[in-house]
């Protein structure tokens, strides 16, 4: 632009001659403006379209019906419509086939539409083009659909997986409770026979912790399995926290003491009481105080504080032990994560401990949160549960020093496949001064109750031949067994299998390896917690 003559075109001159059609209409398709490109691309002038015309009447048949089924209701509802095809036709009769893209805009209370239009030069090729994006659209939704029935395939898998590992658990836990309740039977004989020897006592010492520690494995292991099924139901009642407290640091004195570690426990002066299962309640500080003596060194200090803030209840426990790098602060309460899982696992442990407390505490209402400054400068675990608001004296948790009265004398029959356990656990009732008979099937301890007249029948579940519900039926149906004391003893221990042995006619339901002092209570006819 160098002389006096030179000028850049005006914007009427730049829209007239665009190298697109364009238009203005009203929603109606009445044209309002049209430059020169779409006039000459249609043989007609501007004063032959512009008031004249729609654009629907450039259309072929076709067109004219897309037009008003599709464009129109289209444009009414999102305001807009990108790339859509119609052949308009020329003013000598032939086609054009052009792409219409087009937006509706409001000026005051005026509604038009601006419509931006390119010709097809090629239709076959647009055509082919077009069939080819539609392939490969099919090919992608089929792709999709596929991917969506593998991912189908894949969940349907993963649950039939996770029920196998349940019930490979629950397997699991009723085989291992069978030989635990042997060797928990035989420790309690030789535990009420001192042999004067401190070397043998000391090594019978060892072997009932391990027992011990054992037994709890595979009741947190099931435990855990029995929250993620949703089969794990609290037995609430009023429950007064310092008492669990108390209770869970009576049964953590043990490794705590071994380790020569500081055990330090703070509770309010005001009692803080919750709707909660007491049991359950103890599991979870059982289970974050054995966490805290696992990976604090010897010698070290633990502490557990209770406090109350506003309708929440608050328990930390803290130790000065290894600590809990950052990243690895959310993945602490998953199944199988060890706290210190980057050391030489000198602590061991399956680390299902916090799953588990977590589990509980979520089944209770309350939240656990896990906290630590990183590796070696100790760690803090917090939880919070929902205060109730009922004052009440009932429903502490028994003391662990609590040993129901023994009460001798009475006839009793052990029904057990398992020769050992039926034996062992004889024995250990002989030493109370019970008079024991024992069956290793369901007909024999069904004939031998008539002989023997029990005044209680211990009996399990899985026996060959008639299993122990069918025996409990048929022994409740018979005069001399209406009023006969029956206690199923199984490894099976989900609330489930509670059910079935109370509509077969059980009194009671204990797990193996029995618990000597819930034993004695329920052949005294005490209540059972």
């Amino acid at each position: 632009m160098n002389g006096s003559h030179d000028k850049l075109p005006s914007w009427q001159e730049l829209l007239q001659y665009a190298p697109c059609g364009l238009l203005v209409s009203d929603p109606d398709g009445t044209i309002r403006l049209a430059n020169e490109t779409f006039c000459s691309w249609t043989g007609y002038r501007q004063d032959e379209l512009v008031d004249r015309r729609r654009i629907q009447e450039l259309l072929t048949v076709g067109g004219r019906l897309f037009h008003h089924t599709h464009w129109l209701p289209l444009m009414q509802m999102q305001g807009s419509a990108a790339e859509v095809k119609f052949d308009v036709v020329h003013r000598d009769g032939h086609r054009v086939p052009m792409l219409f893209n087009a937006v509706s805009r409001k000026a005051g209370s005026l509604v038009f539409h601006e419509l931006a239009v390119v010709v097809v030069h090629d239709r076959h090729k647009y055509e082919q083009e077009l069939l080819l994006a539609r392939q490969h659209a099919q090919s992608a939704l089929a792709e999709q659909q596929k991917a969506q029935q593998e991912l189908a395939r894949s969940r349907d898998e993963l649950a039939q997986a996770d029920r196998r590992k349940d019930e490979f658990l629950a397997t699991l836990g009723h085989e291992l409770r069978n030989p635990l309740s042997s060797m928990h039977n035989v420790l309690a004989i030789l535990g009420q026979q001192s042999s004067g020897d401190p070397h043998l006592d000391g090594l019978h010492g060892i072997l009932t912790r391990q027992v011990g520690y054992l037994t709890r494995l595979v009741g947190d292991l099931l435990d855990v399995s029995r929250i993620a099924q949703g089969k794990l139901e609290l037995r609430r009642e009023h429950t007064e926290l310092a008492d669990v407290v108390r209770n869970a640091v009576e049964l953590a004195r043990s490794p705590i003491d071994t380790a020569a570690q500081t055990l330090t426990v703070t509770l309010p002066a005001e009692p803080v009481c919750l709707d909660a299962d007491p049991v359950r309640l103890t599991q979870v500080m059982l289970n974050l105080l054995h966490n805290a003596s696992k990976y604090t060194p010897h010698g070290g200090r633990i502490s557990l504080g209770v406090s109350r803030e506003n309708d929440r209840a608050m328990v930390c426990v803290r130790d000065s032990g290894v600590g809990i790098a950052p990243e690895h602060l959310g993945t602490v309460f998953n199944m199988f994560s060890q706290v210190a899982a980057s050391e030489k696992r000198s602590q061991g442990g399956l680390g299902i401990g916090l799953a588990l407390a977590r589990g509980l505490v979520i089944l209770h209402g309350g939240t656990v949160e896990a906290r630590s400054e990183g590796t070696g400068q100790g760690s803090e675990f917090v939880v919070h549960l929902p205060v109730s608001n009922v004052a009440s004296s009932t429903g502490t948790v028994p003391s662990v020093h609590e040993s129901p009265a023994r009460m001798t004398g009475r006839r009793i029959i052990v029904v057990d496949d398992n020769q050992d356990a039926a034996e062992s656990l004889a024995m250990l009732l002989a030493l109370d001064g019970h008079e024991v008979r024992t069956a290793g099937d369901g007909l024999t301890g069904l004939q031998l109750a008539q002989e023997f007249c029990p005044q209680a029948v211990l009996l399990d579940i899985g026996l060959p031949g008639i299993d122990g519900y069918e025996v409990a039926r048929r022994i409740r149906r018979q005069p001399w067994g209406k009023q006969l004391l029956l206690v199923a003893v199984s490894g099976w221990g989900q609330e489930s299998d509670r059910q079935a042995a109370a509509d077969a006619g059980f009194d009671h339901h204990l797990i193996k390896p029995v618990n000597l002092d819930e034993l004695t209570t329920v052949l005294s006819g005490q209540p059972t917690p």
